[in-house]
């Protein structure tokens, strides 16, 4: 099943745990730490009465001033805008709208920081399923997106655990895509 298709599909908690894990793996880019946005999850186990509470925090700690001093680019604009579009309400027609920006977002700021995805230009081939010519980055990103996408969807609130350790692993990988960038600037 598509990308698309499992957004679709997708209910309230799912589409809320695939924004969130969209927005934590790019929070490198925003110069977060690494529990910047476990608090959001945890809400998403407890059932999400404290979200918009949350949220509010979360934007509070994350400047978006990039990583040791960066300034931002695109790539910290999109993280940036990922934050920023999140809904303090929970409603499902923000949530879709929200989840699904981030999983556009999130896959073009690992186009843009993939040296081999040069020629790419839209997300919008792989997220259908049309995923000839992917780079590596942007392939693991996207299965990133649809396994915690598959894990909600299979195993509800159970599989909250699962998909916050899916995106870990996906953030350390973009912590280290940037930090190696960073170093080439210089």
């Amino acid at each position: 099943m598509s990308l698309v298709e499992l957004i679709a599909q997708a209910d309230e908690r799912g589409l809320a745990a695939s924004g969130l894990a969209c927005l934590d793996r790019c929070v490198p880019l925003l110069g977060g730490d690494d529990e910047i946005l476990r608090p959001l999850w945890a809400s998403l186990a407890d059932g999400g009465g404290d979200w918009g509470e949350l949220l509010a925090q979360a934007r509070g700690k994350l400047d978006g001033a990039g990583p040791e001093g960066a300034g931002p680019d695109e790539a910290t604009l999109l993280a940036g805008r990922m934050l920023a579009a999140a809904p303090a309400d929970r409603s499902a027609a923000e949530i879709r709208l929200w989840a699904d920006a981030c999983s556009v977002a999130a896959l073009q700021i690992h186009r843009m920081l993939d040296p081999i995805a040069r020629g790419a230009s839209s997300v919008d081939a792989p997220r259908e399923g049309r995923t000839e010519g992917m780079s590596p980055l942007v392939a693991a990103e996207l299965r990133r997106q649809i396994t915690v996408l598959e894990l909600l969807a299979g195993h509800g609130a159970g599989g909250l655990r699962r998909a916050l350790e899916v995106s870990t692993e996906g953030r350390r990988v973009l912590r280290a895509v940037v930090s190696r960038r960073t170093r080439q600037r210089r």
